[in-house]
Formats: structure tokens, sequence, C-alpha cells
């Protein structure tokens, strides 16, 4: 087995899977309220290009864990199918959604293998929620959560991101909403991550704020077990057991533990999140290499990783590709 170690000495373990660049909403901070051009069908992986590609990871690269992104994962026909594939690899796997379809399918991801799931969801609000994701869908995603609780997938994560003028006001009401269902609330600082490059440093709301604001209605308290490579700083909350993390990437990035690896819907690997650069496999795949072959390219595009994604230096470019492409 051959580790997918960079020039720093991490070694990424962890792999996040885009399945399609396509989604059901429309968020403020990721796309146009009219959405973007998708992949076209023949560029995007087939089911069993997927299924080979996480298997190479596992088997041959020492990943440990693989979570399925998008887009929107949901809206991919073959997940149940592509979940059990990964899951009989031995593997702990996870999905990141908004929600919308997975009161419909939890219960068949749970019996698939599916161990966890992280929800978007930036407000309770059905106003806040329209004006955000440009869709009336609150009441869908509430359900989904349910019905994942119900069928197992727990415990429940929640993702949430403050937008200034927005919902910066709101951490408050959605830390209590979620500790009143169990749900574990992440807020996430806003990247430069948008298809319209209209992110602002100046007007995102930093993790020092989200502090402030949460402390303002609760008493928090730093957890007592070790963050390792969890991105989140937790909190118990008013002595726990309750608590809640903040991700602070932009403003104190936790680049040098990170130990993730990026495989985007069109099959290109990402060794960083903010990377501007692709290593592409699925040519390699549909051009008939081996399966040592395509883990030699993989080993080879985690090598050129960079100490850190960079976004405090004046030169940074944010990536061309936004989140919805990319995978979070």
């Amino acid at each position: 087995m051959i580790p997918l170690a960079d020039r720093f000495g991490r070694v990424a373990t962890d792999l996040r899977v885009s399945l399609t660049d396509r989604c059901n909403l429309r968020c403020s901070y990721c796309m146009p309220a009219e959405g973007l051009d998708w992949l076209p069908d023949d560029q995007t992986l087939s089911d069993d290009e997927v299924k080979r590609l996480i298997g190479i990871a596992v088997r041959r690269l020492g990943v440990t864990e693989v979570r399925f992104t998008g887009g929107e994962p949901l809206v991919r026909r073959g997940l149940v199918d592509i979940v059990r594939h990964t899951h009989d690899l031995g593997v702990e796997t996870s999905l990141t959604t908004n929600a919308l379809g997975l009161a419909r399918t939890a219960p068949a991801l749970r019996a698939a293998g599916l161990d966890r799931i992280n929800v978007s969801l930036d407000t309770v609000r059905p106003e806040t929620f329209l004006e955000i994701t440009r869709r009336d869908r609150l009441a869908d995603v509430i359900a989904g959560l349910e019905a994942a609780r119900d069928a197992g997938l727990s415990p429940l994560k929640i993702n949430a991101v403050l937008l200034r003028g927005v919902n910066d006001d709101q951490a408050g009401e959605l830390l209590q909403w979620a500790m009143d269902r169990a749900y574990d609330l992440r807020f996430i600082e806003q990247m430069p991550l948008d298809a319209q490059h209209r992110w602002n440093r100046d007007t995102m709301v930093t993790a020092d704020e989200i502090f402030d604001r949460l402390k303002a209605d609760f008493m928090l308290t730093p957890h007592a077990v070790p963050r390792g490579s969890d991105p989140a700083e937790l909190f118990d909350v008013n002595g726990g057991p309750a608590t809640v993390g903040i991700i602070a990437s932009v403003t104190r990035p936790f680049c040098g533990d990170c130990d993730r690896v990026r495989l985007t819907a069109d099959g290109q690997i990402r060794n960083c999140l903010f990377a501007r650069e692709e290593s592409d496999l699925r040519s390699a795949l549909r051009a008939g290499a081996t399966d040592e072959e395509l883990a030699r390219r993989w080993v080879v595009a985690m090598a050129g990783k960079r100490a850190g994604h960079g976004i405090d230096d004046p030169t940074f470019l944010q990536p061309d590709r936004p989140m919805s492409a990319i995978g979070g």
C-alpha cells in the first residue's frame, strides 16, 4: 500500500467524492439564481468508474473514510449502490447533503451501510431559507433530517454559514433549535468558492464574531477531547453534553493537519479545496490504465500539495470552479 503523502508529511486518508455538480437549491453564496452550466453526462464518471476509483483509494492508497458530496449527491441515481459498494470495502462512509429527498432515501441509504450524514442548513426561518436558497423547501429539509434520525443515521451534523445582514442574527436561535433535537451544529466561515466570485473577506462573518454571538446566549467552554484533524473547534454548551463547532477555514486555517483529498464528478483529483490545479484520472481510466497506473497518478497528484490554502496571501486567486463543482 502506498500512502497519499505530500512533501510536508501529511497523509490523506479522507476522500471526498463529488458525485455530481448539479444541485436543486440556488444558495446565494454558491451560485447564481439561474444556476450553472452542468457537466455533460459523458464527462461525468459512471457508477462503475466511481466505484473503481474508490476501490483503488481504499485498497492501494490507504483511504479509511469516504464522504460523498455534490452539488447535491441525492440527485445521483446510483447513489445507494455506490454507498453499498463503499461500505463493503470496510471504510467509514458518510454523506453531505441539503436533505431535499432525504425523507424518501434515508432508509435505503442506512440499509446500504451509510454511517452518518451532514446536512447543510443555515436557518430555521422559512423566509430566510427562501432568501438564501431561492427555494421554499425548508419543510422538506426538516422532514429529511427527521427521517435520517429515524433511520439510525446519527449523530446528525448540521453545517451552517452565517451571512452578514441575512442570518447572522440567528446563530443562537439555530443552536437552540439543533440542541432541542439532539443535532450537532457546526458553523463554517463563508469561503471564497462562489461561482460569482463575489466573496469579500471584509463582509465575511468571522469565527470570532460567531463565538461572540453565541456567547451572548450560551456559556461556551472548550471541549475536552483533542481536536485532531477535525476542522471544527468544539465547545461545550452550558456545561454539556451538547457541543457546538466553529470551523474557521479562513481566519484560523487548519491546513497543517489536513488529511483530505478530493475526487470531482468528472474524475479530477484535487489535493486542496482551493487548489487551482487538478490531476486528470478520468482520461487515463478511459484509456485503459491499470489500477496500479491510476494509483501512481494519484500519488503524484498528492505530492504537489501546497503547505496551505493561501487565502491570506495577497496573490491568492479563487479557484475557477465553484464549490458545487468541486465537492465539499
